[in-house]
């Protein structure tokens, strides 16, 4: 009985201290989509739809709901976002390459389709953010016309 007393002690210690080390915030602000913003031309609906469906994994700016405070969900949430920025980062589109532009859309394209974004674990919580089919053919329609001038450029030969 006392190591089960002295394993809930520590556990509780264990916590607090969690609760007092966070994670840093994913909060840097929308002005690092402008150059996605400006070379893919999402239309509003697309916009509104990225923004709820994408950009809280997929942006340096993501909108925490009240439990992100609370450790050791802070914890896991953090390495969620990191996990999605590491495979697509809208707020970086600046930095990538034409090639790798058209790679990112070609990707983005068929995980719409396979409907394996976004995530059963976010929707869960955002209800908002489950894509219906016109949704999902209006992101699939705007990605493949994005991707023209893309997959044009990296066709040419050098």
């Amino acid at each position: 009985m006392k190591w089960i007393k002295r394993f809930l002690i520590l556990a509780l210690l264990v916590l607090i201290v969690l609760q007092l080390v966070r994670p840093d915030k994913n909060d840097q602000g929308y002005d690092s989509l402008k150059a996605f913003i400006a070379d893919t031309s999402p239309t509003d609906n697309v916009s509104t739809i990225l923004k709820t469906s994408c950009y809280d994994c997929h942006t340096n700016q993501t909108t925490y709901p009240w439990y992100a405070n609370v450790a050791p969900v802070s914890y896991w949430l953090d390495e969620h976002i990191e996990h999605g920025k590491g495979h697509l980062n809208f707020s970086e589109w600046g930095s990538y390459s034409k090639k790798r532009k058209d790679h990112k859309l070609e990707e983005f394209i068929e995980i719409i389709e396979e409907k394996e974004m976004p995530l059963p674990s976010y929707t869960w919580i955002h209800k908002d953010a489950i894509l219906d089919e016109a949704q999902i053919k209006e992101l699939l329609q705007w990605a493949q016309l994005a991707r023209v001038k893309y997959s044009a450029a990296t066709n040419v030969p050098q």
